[in-house]
């Protein structure tokens, strides 16, 4: 099969290696997807990079967690009505060696799931990685039907995802972003209130919206962010972080604990089982009611990864895509 991978970590375009590979046998329980369209995530150029001095888990990688494709192999133990079935697949490279760079990804039963068939492939890819933390992130602490939840960086991967996750549950949905020329790129059927965080007074402007407080922060970038969500959330909120810039974040710890804050942070490799079940229940669920949708940033041939892997690395906004022929 054709495939991409790497055997050291370091720069996308010295490491990344385009070729030929054996093809993939399913094992016991699992299955093997035709990949049409492999999702890149910031977390595959970290792993690729060596992020956080993390070293090489197996001698080759075949990167990337998330695609769509079809069934077409399954394994001893697994319902063979499930060949020739559309799908789209999450974890592939979370604990694995081989993940979706390549024609053929082979994973359990139960990371393929069945994408209805009038949903595209290209969503089918987005929503691995950045749908599964949204989830998470929005529903670890309960239903927000009727609560107000606070997303940082509502143009991001998994920010546009919290947003539309939670305004599907019910939330009244308050979105950030860094440019008051961002503003007008913010989705209004999902988000009913967009506050630049450039502005002269951006907690007086969330305040404005929500004058008893929010409910749930979703964090993006905590260590830029902790003086500003202290100011506005209300008493017993929640703050769900997946992300920040600075490795030892510091937090105003007095006022957040005067005000009964849960401080949640939150490693998508390493969500119970349960949950990432269902949130491709629920996921899948959104999508196919047309409640999520994915801007497309960029998308690349397989032979060209490195470029899409650099794309992500300059933290352009949109979901980078590689087709896979």
């Amino acid at each position: 099969m054709i495939a991409s991978w790497y055997d050291q970590q370091g720069p996308a375009a010295e490491v990344l290696r385009f070729g030929e590979l054996p093809d993939p046998v399913p094992g016991p329980g699992e299955v093997r997807v035709r990949v049409t369209v492999s999702g890149v995530n910031p977390g595959d150029t970290k792993k690729r990079r060596g992020w956080l001095g993390s070293s090489m888990p197996y001698p080759r990688v075949v990167p990337h967690s998330d695609a769509a494709g079809v069934v077409d192999v399954v394994g001893e133990g697994v319902d063979a009505r499930l060949a020739g079935r559309r799908v789209w697949v999450y974890g592939a490279q979370s604990y694995r060696a081989f993940g979706t760079a390549a024609r053929y990804t082979v994973v359990p039963a139960d990371l393929a799931v069945p994408l209805p068939d009038h949903l595209s492939d290209d969503l089918g890819a987005s929503l691995g990685i950045p749908g599964v933390t949204a989830h998470r992130t929005v529903f670890a602490d309960g239903p927000v039907d009727g609560k107000v939840v606070l997303v940082h960086g509502v143009l991001g991967a998994v920010g546009s995802m919290v947003a539309q996750l939670a305004h599907w549950a019910g939330a009244t949905v308050i979105g950030t972003v860094r440019r008051g020329g961002d503003v007008e790129r913010v989705d209004p059927a999902a988000v009913a209130h967009t506050v630049a965080l450039d502005a002269a007074d951006p907690a007086g402007a969330i305040r404005a919206f929500a004058p008893e407080g929010v409910d749930r922060v979703i964090e993006v970038a905590l260590s830029d962010n902790a003086d500003l969500d202290c100011a506005v959330v209300r008493n017993d909120a929640v703050i769900a972080g997946y992300a920040t810039r600075a490795d030892r974040t510091e937090i105003p710890f007095w006022p957040l604990l005067f005000n009964n804050v849960t401080l949640r942070l939150f490693g998508s490799d390493d969500f119970p089982v349960e949950a990432k079940r269902q949130a491709a229940r629920d996921l899948t669920a959104a999508a196919a009611v047309g409640a999520l949708t994915v801007a497309t940033g960029a998308r690349y041939p397989l032979s060209d990864i490195a470029k899409a892997h650099e794309h992500v690395d300059a933290g352009v906004h949109g979901r980078v895509l590689v087709d896979v022929p």
